[in-house]
């Protein structure tokens, strides 16, 4: 890509945005309609997971966002991947577990898994796009 003129670099740097806009909106929208189609807003515990979600990731690994991807014996990198995978399990288990107490029913559990994989796939792309310059939070 680095024999690209530079006005394309950015068109294909601003695509990439858009669809990550797309991504997350497309989320959130599946995420609201599982409550309101159904006129129940349970599920909307799961927005607590996903602000809980990035935070272990923002506070413990620091600038240093690819040690995750390791085998590191670092004792905060491991609190890190625990609070993560913790956070993305309950995304997945409060939806799971309202239905099965019979408090939303199949569309509403659909909506909210499938509104939690596109999120998934919205940070996947994002990680992605992390390695160039252009996008690196961490």
């Amino acid at each position: 890509m680095a024999d690209l003129p530079g006005y394309v670099r950015a068109c294909l740097h601003s695509g990439k945005l858009a669809f990550l806009a797309i991504l997350v909106s497309g989320g959130i929208v599946l995420q609201i309609l599982a409550c309101a189609l159904y006129n129940n807003w349970w599920p909307m515990l799961t927005v607590m997971m996903y602000v809980l979600l990035p935070m272990p990731l923002l506070f413990f690994t620091g600038s240093d966002g690819s040690s995750l991807f390791t085998g590191s014996d670092s004792g905060w990198v491991n609190v890190t991947k625990f609070l993560t995978g913790a956070s993305a399990i309950g995304s997945i288990a409060i939806p799971v577990i309202l239905k099965h107490a019979g408090v939303i029913g199949w569309g509403a559990l659909a909506m909210e898994l499938s509104s939690f994989f596109v999120f998934v796939i919205a940070m996947m792309c994002y990680i992605g796009m992390s390695d160039e310059a252009d996008y690196s939070m961490l």
